[in-house]
């Protein structure tokens, strides 16, 4: 599946164009993680892409997040490294690789990100630093849809909390314009 595919296919199955930007968000962090680790670029940031496609149509019943989007990319003969991946973010699954625990630890920083930049006297994410984020993380009740704890498994990957922010907000700062911010 190509990006332009995938692209298409999230957008098909997302109608909120927050989730949809957050989608774009994660890919963007999944790429410049893949490329800080030398791997497949393109292989997780479709993960990143695709990762939430069930999000609106499992709202209801949270125990099936996960599960309806790997069945869907299933159908549709999608990479299984990808689908896997899809699964260990909606924890359905426990991590295998970097890829795996990328996506988990990448989704909820996006929206600590995004809520950080809002917060930001200029709302601009070009203007945000990483010690601006750090000083948000801490506060416990920012944001706090974000879960830390997910986000702190990003030391699972050797890299400190503070490389993993500044890994995926320069990714989001790379997608500003679609991002809106």
């Amino acid at each position: 599946m190509t990006r332009d595919e995938a692209l298409e296919l999230m957008k098909s199955k997302l109608k909120n164009k927050n989730l949809q930007k957050h989608t774009i968000a994660t890919e963007a962090c999944m790429r410049f993680i893949a490329r800080h680790f030398g791997e497949d670029e393109e292989l997780w940031g479709l993960a990143g892409l695709l990762h939430d496609l069930d999000y609106e149509e499992t709202a209801k019943d949270a125990s099936k997040h996960g599960l309806v989007s790997a069945q869907m990319l299933e159908e549709i003969g999608i990479d299984e490294q990808i689908i896997y991946a899809v699964k260990v973010h909606a924890k359905h699954a426990e991590p295998n690789n970097n890829m795996d625990k990328a996506i988990f630890a990448a989704d909820p920083l996006t929206g600590l990100i995004v809520a950080a930049t809002l917060m930001h006297p200029t709302k601009k994410i070009a203007d945000v630093d990483t010690g601006f984020v750090m000083k948000r993380f801490k506060e416990k009740s920012f944001a706090a849809g974000a879960n830390r704890d997910n986000i702190r498994t990003c030391e699972n990957l050797g890299l400190s909390l503070e490389e993993f922010i500044t890994i995926c907000l320069d990714a989001m700062k790379s997608v500003s314009d679609d991002l809106g911010l």
